[in-house]
């Protein structure tokens, strides 16, 4: 992120707002101040884009952002003319050689707004659990949380294992409830609400996941510094404590002292590192380097995973990652081969 972001995000928005009548109807003066915070944040998915050398990263957020400011009823030309300005105003505003890639980013923005958009509904009737899988999203929808609880319990009891709870349960449901959100169709408070009773259930999982026998491996998970979503990396934590881990779980917002801290006093084997917004990988770089530059870390390996990484098939190896896990299964797998001496992540 370079400093300044705020100076540079207000001069685009009174840019716009001087050169484009009738840009007041949709953002009249009292929104003038929301408006540059939401340049700030297009700005710093496009800095963070470019210090990972990822302008898929740019793209697939001009993507997510057209698709919510349509469902508010905002016109996508809004977005287009907004990225031809910041296009304008960073040319002035960077020296040339930064400008060009920054151009060049923005370009592939406004270019990718022609894309259609697709269905992304993360329900399928051909994929396992989905009955179970639409009961639970319903209660959660009607805000019972007791109900939604009692119903995985009792899917467990009758013999559906937590590993598949956590796969097509609660990982489906969640990436639902952020598409709802994202279209409008739910509010961030209900968003919130489901998010936070999923993990409530989860912790009553946890007497069916501790018994396994351990294989003496240590695991130490981890959300970088500024990332609030902590779900993902939970659940696969506790994928590898049913596998037999040892396993540390930190939590969202750990500070990059307090990660390093732990990963020499528990002798970690393994450090998973996770981000679920664009604008956090910088974090992600920043943590993996200091692992990197720690002695006493120099053995261990490090996983990431989340969103972005999704995006960009190639991101983990540009962070400095030993590899990238899709979900907590895959998490396991690429565990196992990297802690095997004649495996080659490359």
């Amino acid at each position: 992120m370079i400093k300044g972001v705020d100076v540079l995000a207000e001069e685009i928005v009174t840019k716009q707002f001087n050169s484009q009548v009738e840009f007041s109807r949709y953002y009249g003066d009292s929104e003038f101040k929301k408006y540059i915070e939401d340049t700030e944040y297009s700005l710093s998915y496009l800095f963070e884009a470019i210090e990972a050398s990822s302008p898929d990263l740019f793209a697939d957020y001009i993507t997510w952002e057209r698709i919510f400011l349509v469902n508010l009823g905002i016109p996508e030309t809004r977005l287009k003319e907004r990225l031809e300005v910041m296009e304008d105003v960073i040319v002035g505003y960077l020296p040339p050689e930064k400008s060009s890639i920054a151009v060049r980013y923005i370009e592939e923005g406004i270019e990718n707004l022609s894309n259609p958009s697709k269905d992304i509904s993360f329900i399928h009737e051909d994929k396992p659990l989905v009955k179970l899988l639409e009961q639970y999203l319903k209660l959660l929808l009607d805000g019972d949380r007791h109900s939604a609880g009692k119903l995985i319990i009792e899917a467990v009891d009758n013999g559906i294992s937590v590993k598949d709870i956590y796969l097509h349960v609660f990982q489906s449901s969640l990436y639902e409830v952020g598409r709802l959100w994202q279209e409008n169709k739910i509010t961030v408070a209900q968003e919130h609400y489901i998010t936070a009773a999923t993990q409530l259930i989860m912790s009553q999982l946890y007497p069916y996941i501790s018994n396994n026998e351990k294989t003496g491996k240590v695991l130490v998970a981890t959300s970088v510094s500024r990332e609030l979503h902590e779900v993902g990396v939970r659940m696969v934590a506790d994928f590898f404590e049913m596998g037999g881990w040892k396993t540390y779980y930190l939590g969202a917002n750990t500070p990059t002292e307090s990660v390093i801290q732990t990963i020499i006093s528990k002798k970690a084997d393994l450090i998973l590192i996770s981000a679920t917004i664009s604008s956090h990988i910088g974090e992600v770089i920043e943590l993996i380097s200091t692992i990197h530059r720690c002695v006493e870390c120099r053995d261990a390996k490090i996983i990431v995973g989340g969103y972005p990484f999704n995006i960009d098939n190639d991101l983990w190896k540009k962070v400095g990652a030993d590899g990238q896990a899709v979900d907590a299964e895959t998490a396991i797998e690429i565990a196992d081969n990297l802690l095997t001496e004649d495996y080659d992540i490359f």
